[in-house]
């Protein structure tokens, strides 16, 4: 209830600024007389209701008003992640617990399966038939995983909660094996209708239904983090509360602001095509551009530093040593210096690999000379390719720092007295998630305006979207 006030809150005020403005009432109209858009928009927000209503229904047995522990333990860390992207719905052990966050890990792997393995490379290549293959590979995976993640997501509520939160399933203090079945068999179900939701909108809705869901999941977390931090600043007896806050909503404006540029930003390569005759017709002979993205690796290099960083939580988690523990200490403080400093060059790195594997130079060099085309002022073929890998070279390293910087701007913001559930919309997977989910969908309504002959969102300039899903 409390986030449904929130909510309608929000968009109250949302609704009122975007009324103020004469051309984005116009806009807004416009999209409403078209009527596939319509339809599009309506069907989006009744999944969008349905996924956020399944975010509190309480697994059967487990007492919600005794969720405070899970609650604080989900706040920050690896945790506080998890929660985010399940927009909540880990720490209200939901059926929707585990989120959509399974199925992406399963396209991970899938994805990298699909640059070794030869069988996988066959899939890409065979069309729709190939990609429904696929799919269906990624299902089952994500079935596995979920799997394999539900028994020690039970095995955390029963750490973090009360004998007496889980009932009425408990005999000499423990849950039994009914109440562990079941509850798996909920949170496979849970998830797979999580990714039966994200297809719908895919097929029906408007944007990646996958890829949106991630989004709503993380700005449902946001009024309660803002309310936090207006709580926090509001509270200091030292005075001037208020001003930092309004420096935090200017800094936070900034980086969406060089986030979206980041995402935007490419680099025009020009290609021109010889002229060909054919029959009474004549082809080529036009300049064409190849837009090489300055982040072509998009939060996958983000993705893969975060995998390799847990790996000394899990260790320090297991080992007793005082040694050891020591020296991961160092790296188990996601807000200190070496855990960034790694988790940055890990970013860097990761990025120039990403990058490497995506992009095949060659292949383009190769297409480019087949139809007939050629950069001016360089030869075709081994040139071509020469030029292609500096120039990603190039890009990619700016590109590569400035995400580095953007992954650790929680950490940052953090250190600078930002509360912890805040800091998390500074940088990071989520903040790239949002600005790209965002500019992607935007780019679908704005290709339905034109379609029709209707002014884009934008009065100059077009909205690009991502190249890719997340």
């Amino acid at each position: 209830m409390k986030e449904l006030v929130i909510v309608i809150l929000v968009c109250v005020v949302v609704a009122a600024i975007l009324w103020m403005n004469k051309r984005l009432r116009e806009n807004i109209r416009n999209i409403f007389k078209i009527e596939e858009l319509r339809k599009r928009i309506t069907y989006t927000i009744l999944i969008v209701l349905i996924y956020r209503f399944g975010s509190y229904v309480v697994l059967p047995g487990i007492d919600p008003n005794q969720l405070a522990e899970l609650q604080n333990q989900s706040s920050s860390g690896l945790l506080g992640l998890l929660n985010m992207f399940s927009g909540g719905a880990f720490a209200n052990a939901s059926v929707f617990a585990l989120g959509i966050m399974p199925y992406i890990t399963a396209s991970i792997i899938v994805q990298l399966l699909g640059m070794a393995i030869p069988y996988f490379q066959r899939l890409q290549k065979e069309g729709e038939s190939g990609r429904r293959k696929i799919n269906q590979i990624t299902r089952y995976l994500t079935v596995i995983i979920v799997a394999a993640q539900a028994p020690g997501y039970i095995a955390n509520l029963r750490a973090q909660l009360p004998a007496e939160a889980i009932y009425p399933f408990v005999a000499g203090g423990s849950p039994t094996l009914f109440f562990w079945i079941s509850s798996v068999i909920i949170l496979i179900a849970g998830t797979l209708f999580v990714m039966w939701l994200g297809e719908r909108i895919t097929d029906k809705g408007l944007g990646n239904g996958i890829s949106l869901i991630i989004m709503i999941g993380i700005i449902a977390r946001l009024p309660f983090a803002l309310i936090a931090e207006c709580v926090s600043r509001g509270t200091q007896s030292s005075g001037g509360g208020l001003i930092f806050l309004l420096i935090e909503i200017v800094v936070l404006v900034l980086v969406i602001i060089m986030t979206i540029l980041l995402v935007q930003g490419t680099r025009k390569i020009p290609v021109q095509y010889a002229k060909r005759v054919v029959g009474n017709k004549q082809y080529g002979g036009v300049r064409q551009y190849i837009p090489l993205k300055v982040n072509a690796a998009g939060v996958m290099p983000i993705i893969f530093a975060q995998a390799i960083m847990f790996i000394p939580i899990t260790i320090a988690g297991f080992t007793q040593s005082e040694s050891m523990s020591g020296f991961m200490s160092a790296f188990t403080n996601m807000n200190g210096f070496w855990y960034n400093a790694v988790f940055f060059f890990l970013i860097v790195v990761f990025t120039y690999f990403y990058t490497a594997v995506t992009i095949n130079p060659a292949q383009m060099a190769e297409d480019i000379k087949k139809n007939g085309g050629f950069i001016p002022g360089v030869k075709p073929g081994k040139k071509t390719q020469e030029f292609f890998d500096d120039v990603i070279s190039r890009i990619t390293l700016p590109g590569s720092l400035f995400l580095g910087v953007v992954a650790i701007m929680p950490a940052i913001v953090s250190i600078l007295g930002v509360n912890q559930q805040f800091a998390q919309f500074y940088g990071g997977t989520s903040l790239l998630i949002l600005v790209g989910v965002v500019l992607d969908t935007l780019q679908q309504i704005e290709s339905h305006l034109l379609m029709r002959h209707y002014d884009g969102l934008t009065k100059t300039g077009r909205i690009k979207g991502r190249s890719g899903r997340i």
